[in-house]
């Protein structure tokens, strides 16, 4: 959707009444959002989705019963093209690493101002992802803890792309902007969005951050060489 013009709708699932009652209240006074429900466990949360269908669900990762992630398996079993974004507390880089690999488009922390939160409901709604500064490092770390138990993805996945769309990969997974690495990498910015777009094409994902996970899994940390 373009969410530049259009009204974004939005379903609050969070187990703290005064928690949902203000992100509510800020979302309704700006004109582009609105909150279309609210859901107190997942699975009322898993429920209003599959009634409502949201353009974005704010989605909390802790809540009695049934947690944040698995609330977003069972939401995206029936709907996988929602755009889910986690609104939580925890900090913890393994509670992010388990979001993101169970589809969730963002990550966000709930003591992020508002504008930050308007800006990433715009983002996920137009089919970005999200994901909040002080994660990003953590991400990565977590990520490269849980490579070394796990078995490579096959060498043919990499095989599939360009020297050029390694290097770019390898730049996604320290979390940099098309910007950085048309800056880095002495390219147009419009190359670099191009070369994105084939990565995730010939992987098959179908977001930076995932391509993100997929880079650090294999390994692809390093500098690019220039």
């Amino acid at each position: 959707m373009d969410a530049s013009t259009d009204t974004i709708s939005v379903l609050l699932v969070d187990d703290h009444t005064l928690f949902r009652s203000g992100v509510r209240s800020l979302l309704q006074r700006n004109p582009r959002f609105a909150v279309v429900g609210e859901a107190s466990d997942g699975v009322d949360g898993v429920k209003r989705a599959m009634q409502l269908k949201p353009d974005v669900i704010l989605l909390d990762l802790h809540m009695p019963g049934m947690t944040g992630v698995e609330t977003l398996q069972l939401i995206l079993q029936g709907w996988p093209e929602a755009a889910v974004i986690m609104l939580t507390v925890s900090e913890e880089g393994e509670d992010l690493a388990s979001a993101l690999q169970a589809g969730a488009r963002g990550y966000l922390i709930k003591n992020i101002d508002a504008d930050y939160l308007v800006r990433a409901i715009e983002r996920a709604a137009a089919g970005e992802s999200v994901l909040a500064e002080s994660m990003a490092a953590k991400l990565v770390a977590q990520l490269q803890k849980q490579r070394e138990p796990k078995a490579p993805s096959p060498p043919s996945e990499l095989d599939k792309l360009t020297p050029r769309e390694r290097e770019i990969l390898a730049c996604l997974a320290r979390g940099e902007s098309n910007k950085l690495i048309a800056r880095v990498l002495d390219l147009a910015e419009s190359t670099v969005k191009i070369h994105v777009q084939n990565i995730l094409k010939k992987l098959g994902l179908s977001s930076r951050v995932q391509a993100a996970v997929f880079a650090v899994e294999q390994g692809l940390t390093s500098n690019p060489e220039r």
